[in-house]
């Protein structure tokens, strides 16, 4: 009763760059560069898979998904950061808060889910080449894509019906740079060991689960390679493996650093660049990491800049 009398949280204040004074003057252009490279990367990387037909296979078809991702992750937690910083005041609103919790933990969800089934697409690839057009076909891809996101959003929905149930009577600081569960749990007036249980389990299932099936996969992908006589041959397997290897460690190992590590000993200022980390400067990186290191993009990427060479040669000419 004494709980409920009380006056509820409306709006919370973001503590995550309390630490570092003038924040707004010195992150807003850094924070700006970083969400425009990683918008204009992926939706870069989007495009050259749409428009170039060596492209249009099971492989870049899952790497769009992931490029869309990316956007939609950084754009869920970035512009908002923006606007504080301009507006000098880290505050998010009791419903934004919710939303932009739903949306996060939906599409992370969303993107182990998604790195899972790529890692079996590379296993089809290396291990089950004459069965690969099969067991990878368009209408394959289709439900495995769309399977991969009803994953994230029924993961994300039992998190916000959970976090919905909190009530938040008085203190409404959040140790934080967004709105996330862990960290509202530890101001919320009511029991939340709920929250925290379900938390667990779902990093065992939701995290765990995809990060077996990589696991799994690489184990058979490994083996066959390692049968392969010609150095060339295992060499360009590698290859086709090197760029979605990077991207599972940098994503789970960070993701583990958000989600699982222990409350105690851990400072606000590491809490602020591991999130950071996670959220955004991951989806920064990863369009980098496969255009960098991906033979097929940065030849397509050369294609469409010789077209447009050709088609602004041919409007000077007329």
């Amino acid at each position: 009763m004494g709980v409920r009398n009380q006056t509820p949280v409306v709006e919370f204040i973001l503590l995550g760059f309390s630490g570092i004074p003038n924040s707004h003057i010195y992150l807003f252009l850094p924070f700006l560069a970083i969400y425009l490279v990683t918008v204009l990367g992926n939706l870069m990387i989007f495009t050259l898979i749409q428009m170039d037909s060596s492209l249009h296979t099971p492989m870049y078809y899952f790497l769009s998904h992931l490029s869309l991702l990316d956007i939609c992750i950084s754009s869920v937690t970035v512009p908002k950061i923006l606007v504080n910083f301009l507006r000098q005041q880290q505050t998010i609103s009791y419903h934004e808060c919710m939303a932009q919790m739903f949306f996060l933990v939906s599409f992370t969800g969303i993107e182990g889910a998604l790195l899972a089934v790529m890692a079996y697409d590379r296993y089809a690839a290396i291990c089950k080449p004459l069965h690969y057009s099969h067991l990878m076909s368009p209408k394959v891809c289709t439900i495995l894509a769309f399977a991969t996101w009803v994953w994230g959003f029924l993961h994300s929905l039992i998190h916000s019906a959970l976090g919905s149930k909190l009530y938040f009577c008085g203190a409404n600081q959040i140790h934080h740079i967004y709105c996330d569960l862990p960290p509202l749990m530890k101001i919320a007036c009511n029991d939340a060991h709920i929250n925290e249980l379900v938390i667990h389990i779902a990093s065992l299932f939701v995290g765990g689960g995809p990060f077996f099936v990589i696991i799994l996969s690489y184990v058979f992908i490994l083996s066959s390679i390692l049968k392969i006589r010609s150095a060339n041959t295992k060499r360009k397997a590698f290859s086709t493996c090197a760029s979605h290897v990077t991207v599972v460690i940098i994503y789970f190992g960070n993701g583990s650093l958000n989600y699982n590590r222990p409350s105690a000993g851990y400072s606000l200022a590491i809490d602020t660049l591991v999130s950071t980390m996670f959220c955004i400067i991951t989806p920064m990186v990863n369009p980098l990491i496969y255009s960098l290191r991906n033979k097929d993009v940065k030849g397509a990427f050369r294609k469409v800049l010789e077209s447009h060479r050709k088609l602004k040669r041919h409007h000077s000419m007329n």
